[in-house]
């Protein structure tokens, strides 16, 4: 199910941007999805779902925000992950 929502952009903004009104909704999305991704909102594949990537395009776009795909608690958590590779 998809939900669909109006919103409105003054054109100042898009002029401003120089980004069509696709281009602003997909970098709000892309934003989004990488916010709720770092804070550990939405899973990987949702935020590629929201971001409408791959989630291996997703997890490249990630770096540019210096966000990981690996992330621990404490050192005892990245132990265990590597004991059970």
């Amino acid at each position: 199910m998809k939900i669909t929502k109006k919103i409105e952009i003054p054109a100042e903004i898009l002029l401003s941007l120089k980004k069509s009104e696709d281009e602003f909704i997909t970098e709000l999305k892309r934003t989004a999805a990488v916010r709720y991704y770092k804070e550990k909102k939405l899973s990987l594949g949702q935020c590629a779902v929201l971001a409408e990537m791959s989630e291996e395009e997703f997890i490249k776009y990630l770096s540019n925000f210096d966000a990981s795909i690996f992330s621990f608690d404490n050192k005892e958590e990245l132990l265990e992950d590597i004991k059970n590779a």
